[in-house]
Formats: structure tokens, sequence, C-alpha cells
């Protein structure tokens, strides 16, 4: 048990006749590793953005909402009819009445026949 301890501490597994798998595994090893710690970045890198992204969409959200109910204060009758009494135009004390056109009904072929 000491002496693979000794071995060990002293690399001699790196030197031996059957070094060259030893080599492949650490190898292996190292390759591993560096492939996990760049997976790692990559998730770090996504994950940073999603939070950049997700602020981003809640400031547009809000800016969304503030435009919206400026829009729909703009929208209403008596704020349009301030805006147009400054220009000596005002609304209507009649009701605006809906015309209705009656279009002649079209004959087709197979109606001329019956």
């Amino acid at each position: 048990m000491k002496n693979a301890v000794y071995n060990i501490l002293k690399a001699r597994f790196l030197v031996n006749e059957d070094a060259f798998r030893n080599w492949r595994f650490i190898l292996f090893l190292v390759l591993l590793a560096i492939v996990m710690i760049g997976n790692n970045n990559s998730y770090d890198e996504k994950t940073y953005r999603i939070a950049v992204l997700t602020n981003e969409v809640k400031e547009l959200r809000s800016e969304f909402v503030d435009r919206r109910s400026q829009l729909m204060k703009l929208k209403m009758e008596s704020t349009i009819a301030e805006k147009m009494e400054q220009r000596h135009i005002f609304p209507s004390a009649v009701p605006p009445v809906k015309i209705r056109v009656k279009q002649p009904k079209k004959e087709g072929f197979f109606d001329k026949l019956w």
C-alpha cells in the first residue's frame, strides 16, 4: 500500500511500459474537462443574455402600456372636441343618420332560366 502511494506521488504510472494507455486516458480527461468548461461558459452567457432580454421586455411592455393609455386619452371624444374648438369646429347637435343604399339584385344565368 505504501509503495503504491509512493509510486503515484512520483508519477511512475506515466513512464512505465504501459504508460501510453495512461496518457490516452489522461488526455481524454483533459479534453472532457475543457468541453465541460466551455459548456458552462456558454450556459452562463445564455443565462445572462436571457436576464438582459427579460428586463428589456419588461421595460418595453411598460412603455407600451403607457403609450396605449396616452392614445386612449387622445382618442376620447372630449379631448378631440377641445382640440377642434381651438380651430372653431364644434360638435354637431344633430346625431348622424345612417344612409342605406339598396342595390338591385343582379340576376345570374340560372335565375333567367327559371
